[in-house]
């Protein structure tokens, strides 16, 4: 099983992905599904294939992405050129998240030709993750039925990720007057801005997470003025939030409107939620048994549009991520295979 992920590894690295421009890598993944003698799905670049024994036992959904970010500037290789070499397999997709996308794969396979198992399951290879677009998971959500349980796919070392980080970007914008820079007129509104800044840099969430710590606010862009003597009339900047499994999206934008006092503050979207999972639920203890250790992610996934409950785990370091010449140690899809494995391995949930 390891010889054969590995090579569909080094077939899907060879075919470009970037993010809304995954329809060959859903084709590839489609026919190889199609070959296996299984009735794959598919809804604009989403491919999912189901494994089911009986309505009356609990679904397990194992889902990653085959969409890529834009390699960087950066690398030294050929990024759509799988090469093998001491012990790495480097290509862009290759650790995020094709990894643990065939891994994944793999573990379907696997049990799909196990007829005792106590759980039906559902792989999903998903779309547009990489820019949590609308065409990606959520948009099939409602035709995978119900689920139980899932398990993210993404590169977390083999560890259990049990609690993950939402995401907000919020649009602000303070409006003044404009005025001659050499007169005293005007209201300035990169000034007021400053003045709803100073409060995202300082102000602190009351409730902090043992695993995520508290909700997280970064001023990371700025933009105003047309010419150095005219005072401007709008000051524009983007804050990213994220949030920890205390407050929803919403529940904390409420709190930032109410402080903010002199900029209008917009989300782009407020259904990128923050998520965890009990750690005596039956995987967890799994993972516990097997050796595994637990923590709380700073990085989103397609966890924040799961309305159920969900746990991360995956081959490779998301260190790696988004990286020039970024890499996947040829032993660690062979672990994650394995692992992926004795984690549903007769569990029960």
């Amino acid at each position: 099983m390891t010889d054969e992920a590995i090579s569909l590894l080094k077939q899907l690295i060879a075919i470009p992905s970037i993010s809304r421009e995954e329809d060959k890598t859903a084709a590839f993944i489609f026919q190889y599904l199609s070959s296996k003698g299984f009735k794959p799905e598919r809804k604009g670049n989403n491919i999912w294939v189901r494994s089911m024994l009986s309505e009356s036992l609990p679904t397990i959904l194992l889902d990653s992405h085959h969409d890529t970010v834009k390699p960087v500037s950066s690398w030294t290789i050929e990024p759509f050129t799988p090469i093998e070499k001491d012990g790495k397999l480097y290509g862009l997709g290759s650790n995020d998240a094709g990894a643990s996308l065939i891994s994944l794969l793999m573990t379907f396979i696997h049990f799909s030709a196990q007829p005792n198992r106590p759980f039906n399951l559902i792989f999903s290879a998903s779309a547009e993750e990489e820019v949590t677009g609308k065409g990606g998971l959520a948009s099939v959500i409602p035709d995978l039925g119900r689920i139980d349980l899932a398990i993210a796919g993404e590169p977390t070392k083999m560890q259990m990720a049990v609690a993950e980080k939402g995401l907000m970007v919020l649009d602000c914008k303070a409006i003044g007057k404009t005025g001659h820079a050499a007169r005293n007129e005007g209201i300035n509104s990169i000034y007021l801005a400053m003045e709803d800044i100073e409060w995202f840099k300082t102000f602190v969430f009351p409730e902090k997470s043992d695993l995520l710590g508290p909700v997280k606010l970064s001023v990371t862009m700025i933009n105003a003025g047309t010419q150095h003597n005219v005072v401007p009339h709008e000051c524009a900047f983007v804050v990213d939030v994220r949030t920890n499994e205390f407050y929803s999206n919403q529940q904390a934008l409420e709190i930032i409107q109410r402080h903010v006092k002199n900029s209008t503050v917009t989300p782009r979207s407020t259904h990128l939620n923050s998520s965890r999972i009990a750690l005596d639920h039956p995987i967890v203890k799994r993972g516990m048994e097997l050796g595994l250790t637990y923590f709380g992610s700073p990085t989103s996934s397609n966890q924040t549009v799961m309305p159920y409950t969900s746990i991360k785990i995956g081959p490779g370091d998301s260190a790696r991520s988004h990286s020039a010449d970024e890499f996947v140690y040829v032993e660690e899809i062979g672990k994650g295979i394995e692992t992926y494995i004795k984690l549903l391995d007769k569990l029960e949930i």
